[in-house]
């Protein structure tokens, strides 16, 4: 097979697929296969070690992430509202209403019910 320089990662396609579709791939792969930064350790040491799990060199700490990176847009946007508290009050609504017995849960949500059912009428 000739050379893949140009194509990267993507080279073990071929021809086939179309160029999108490979580019596409190299992209993520070239992401996936980077070393990271450790959030324990704060060295570039951290490898993928199967789909969302990623392994520290250095510390040896084993974390969950993304697929193919480890900190995704949505788990940085969830430690930003943490540090910014401002999903704590939320948090402690959710506990609230987790906590209650199942059997007030259950007698609300037949009471809801009827009232929908009488608002139809």
């Amino acid at each position: 097979m000739s050379s893949t320089k140009k194509v990267k990662h993507a080279g073990r396609f071929g021809s086939r697929y179309g160029k999108g579709i490979r580019d596409r791939v190299t992209k993520i792969e070239v992401k996936q296969r980077r070393l990271h930064k450790c959030p324990n350790c704060g060295f570039k040491t951290v490898k993928r070690v199967s789909t969302g799990i990623y392994r520290c060199k250095k510390c040896g700490v084993e974390f969950a992430g993304g697929a193919y990176a480890p900190a995704t847009m949505t788990g940085k946007i969830v430690v930003k509202m943490v540090k910014q508290r401002k999903f704590t009050p939320l948090m402690k609504e959710l506990l609230e209403v987790s906590e209650k017995p199942q059997e007030e849960v259950t007698e609300e949500a037949g009471k809801k019910s009827e009232e929908a059912t009488e608002n139809k009428e």
